[in-house]
């Protein structure tokens, strides 16, 4: 197979394709720069058929068929962009189409090809990603963006067995800062380790989702979040990491925070017309 380098990149002349690409690079700078996305930790996938025109689904192949290792029937002709396997968010932030790539579902809805800019083969998480995707699909979300990555003081947390319990660690999340409570309303989905990338670990994370969480902390590992665009979905996690830096720091300071009350927390919940 013969790969020209002189082709011109997917996103020429795609406005609200490049943004959203550019959307990813700019958050994986993020994650990067937060101390997040150690070596090559992390990934970004992102559900783009919505921007995907006839010239795009016209596209040959430029990589040979992968198995995605399950069937995803609501994926069927879906694009994703995502972060190639064993790259770095660092690099990423700054070269997208060289460490992320385009790829295809097949009608077979098992399987797929990477059809931009180059041959990247995407995460090994991939199957757990499309497998969110599918779900999200399924139930007519609104979601197009998946972000894992390793937020630091969120997976100290998980290192206590009391903030795994259901709702502990949302409950002190929330009641640190109310912007936490406001810009992520439906706390945190606690599920325990399990191995990376394992379809386990998959299915668990569906369904903590469906338990009506955006945000997923799985133990000793890292989070993973769903919202509209990939800046949603970093803002979430952002927010719920700026709590736990507040926890922390009183900690240091050698107490532990009173938190809001509840009440002060179910007032925000009306008075913002709140999901919880």
């Amino acid at each position: 197979m013969i790969i020209d380098n002189h082709m011109k990149s997917i996103l020429e002349n795609r406005e609200a394709l490049a943004k959203i690409v550019n959307d990813v690079a700019e958050v994986a700078g993020y994650l990067w720069q937060k101390g997040w996305a150690e070596r090559n930790g992390g990934n970004i996938t992102v559900n783009i058929t919505e921007q995907v025109d006839d010239a795009i689904r016209a596209l040959p192949a430029i990589s040979p068929v992968y198995q995605i290792g399950t069937t995803l029937p609501h994926l069927k002709g879906c694009y994703f962009y995502c972060k190639g396997t064993n790259m770095r968010m660092r690099d990423l932030a700054r070269w997208p189409m060289d460490n992320g790539s385009v790829i295809r579902i097949l009608d077979d809805c098992a399987s797929y090809v990477i059809i931009a800019d180059k041959p990247v083969k995407p995460t090994s998480e991939l199957p757990s990603h499309l497998a969110v995707h599918n779900y999200l699909l399924a139930k007519g979300s609104p979601y197009r963006a998946s972000v894992h990555t390793h937020p630091i003081e969120l997976v100290a947390l998980t290192h206590n067995k009391m903030f795994m319990e259901k709702d502990v660690a949302t409950k002190m999340l929330w009641s640190m800062i109310p912007e936490t409570k406001a810009f992520c309303p439906r706390g945190l989905g606690m599920v325990p380790y399990m191995l990376p990338s394992s379809v386990e670990l998959a299915d668990a994370t569906i369904k903590a989702i469906d338990d009506d969480y955006d945000v997923v902390m799985w133990e000793k590992h890292g989070v993973f979040a769903v919202d509209t665009d990939v800046m949603a979905a970093f803002d979430q996690i952002d927010v719920l990491n700026k709590s736990a830096l507040i926890y922390i720091a009183a900690k240091n300071m050698g107490f532990t925070p009173d938190g809001m009350t509840d009440e002060q927390m179910q007032e925000m919940s009306v008075a913002f017309n709140l999901p919880k």
